[in-house]
């Protein structure tokens, strides 16, 4: 019960925040926090076949973990960290090392003690590299699409 509480409320508290953001920061990186969710997605299949985490219950209970975590915290804290620092790429890299660090450990701990989710077949080290690798591919996605909107701004269209 405290699992799926936690679970959920992570969900709305992700989706409150974005009510703060400007709408043309979420347009604008709403691609790239697709982008994410789907290189996480993968990563739970992964996970699955790996063992790398565990949570109680059965495969519905991992899919409801992995898309609470998936859709809450990584699709708006992915959009947040680009409104925040997208063009200074210092200032990314940092608040990318902050909030992986945070999730790959005292978060960790915490979601282990109250039984959201146990790390099997992956340590925090693991879990914050994973992460941590994910914030220079979509760097480089976000990258890729404003030269896009940038060439089709010179063309015209």
């Amino acid at each position: 019960m405290i699992p799926n509480l936690i679970r959920i409320v992570i969900l709305i508290i992700s989706w409150i925040s974005v009510i703060f953001m400007p709408k043309s920061s979420f347009r604008k990186y709403l691609p790239v926090s697709i982008f994410c969710s789907l290189l996480v997605i993968c990563g739970c299949f992964f996970s699955y076949r790996y063992k790398w985490w565990r949570v109680k219950g059965g495969i519905a209970e991992l899919i409801f973990h992995d898309l609470s975590f998936i859709f809450g915290p990584f699709f708006a804290g992915t959009i947040w960290i680009f409104h925040l620092s997208f063009g200074k790429f210092k200032r990314y890299i940092l608040l990318n090392l902050i909030s992986n660090f945070s999730f790959s450990y005292p978060l960790t701990y915490l979601f282990e003690k109250f039984n959201v989710y146990k790390l099997v077949n992956f340590k925090r080290i693991h879990l914050f590299i994973y992460y941590y690798i994910f914030a220079f591919i979509i760097y480089g996605y976000q990258l890729l699409i404003e030269r896009s909107r940038k060439c089709s701004q010179v063309r015209g269209d």
